[in-house]
């Protein structure tokens, strides 16, 4: 490539997706109130990297007022971000969180009747700060954004989102459907995916939920804890992250160079669009004609493996270049 692109990743403590665009020679750099533990999904192995994470308010990163790095030494970043993907903390936007929003007394009730939770008595107000920040991310002046999210309120507050990705898509053998919000970046194509959809745990209720989940309950020792084994990013999704949008970006900006463009093929945006739909949302205004327009929902497999073919051929091209 002609040039490294630089990519901010809000709200990443354990660096998955930082150090997923870093394997491939990216100006990646990652940004949280808490300091990185570089720990991967299911792993307490941590290989944290603070030469390359924020570890104050990401506002500050934004307007560059603050790009001092947790080792203490100044983010080298030449131009512009490229691309932004934020991880906003979704405890008050779930809709997992519902059940604790109200008086459990008052579930008969109206909702303009019902009181707040007796233990939670500001959970509104939490609920209300958590959506605003998920928007000050989606409204940063930055060309492209990617927010990710569980199910939750945004999808009624602002909009709906692009996709919803599941870790096994992408080769992790677990459950966990993820929305993605897309500004200037095309949805996520299935890469490397596995029919393992993970191990599930089932009560006397007939509910179930995932087993990662599940141990996150009994492998964790705090609230704190809980939160931060939930929130990490799954390796095959990071990756995909890392790997999709770094060869578009690259090939919208024409960095890529003659025997890299050899690799990806001329008709690579082409092929892309024609798989997912395309770029749908150019801003964070949202457009109800756009609304209606969907990803499809079911890729042309000769197309699909087409694609994987280039993407792959050139990532090995770049590692064996190192």
């Amino acid at each position: 490539m002609k040039r490294k692109l630089n990519i901010l990743i809000a709200c990443e403590e354990s660096q998955a997706t930082c150090r997923a665009f870093r394997r491939l020679g990216q100006n990646a750099f990652s940004c949280d109130l808490f300091d990185c533990s570089g720990t991967s999904f299911g792993s307490d192995i941590a290989n944290p990297h603070p030469e390359w994470h924020f570890n104050h308010d990401v506002s500050t990163v934004l307007d560059r007022t603050n790009l001092i790095l947790q080792n203490g030494s100044q983010a080298q970043i030449e131009g512009d971000w490229d691309i932004m993907i934020g991880h906003p903390p979704c405890t008050f936007l779930a809709v997992s969180g519902a059940k604790w929003m109200y008086d459990p007394r008052d579930k008969d009730k109206p909702i303009e009747e019902r009181r707040p939770h007796p233990s939670f008595p500001n959970r509104r107000q939490d609920q209300e700060d958590g959506a605003n920040f998920f928007m000050f991310l989606a409204k940063a002046n930055i060309h492209r954004i990617a927010i990710e999210n569980p199910v939750g309120v945004m999808s009624s507050r602002w909009r709906k989102p692009d996709q919803m990705v599941q870790p096994y898509m992408f080769g992790d053998p677990y459950s966990k459907g993820t929305c993605l919000w897309l500004k200037n970046l095309r949805p996520l194509h299935p890469s490397k995916e596995t029919e393992d959809h993970g191990e599930r745990i089932y009560f006397g209720s007939g509910k179930s939920q995932p087993k990662w989940y599940s141990d996150g309950l009994t492998k964790t020792k705090s609230k704190e804890e809980r939160q931060k084994w939930r929130s990490k990013t799954f390796p095959g999704i990071a990756r995909a992250f890392a790997e999709q949008w770094t060869l578009q970006v690259a090939a919208e900006l024409d960095l890529f160079s003659d025997e890299e463009l050899r690799i990806i093929g001329q008709d690579y945006l082409q092929l892309i669009d024609k798989l997912t739909g395309g770029i749908k949302y150019r801003s964070a205004k949202v457009n109800s004609l756009l609304e209606k327009k969907r990803m499809p929902r079911h890729l042309d497999s000769a197309l699909l493996s087409e694609v994987e073919r280039r993407e792959q051929a050139l990532i090995t091209y770049w590692a064996d270049c190192k």
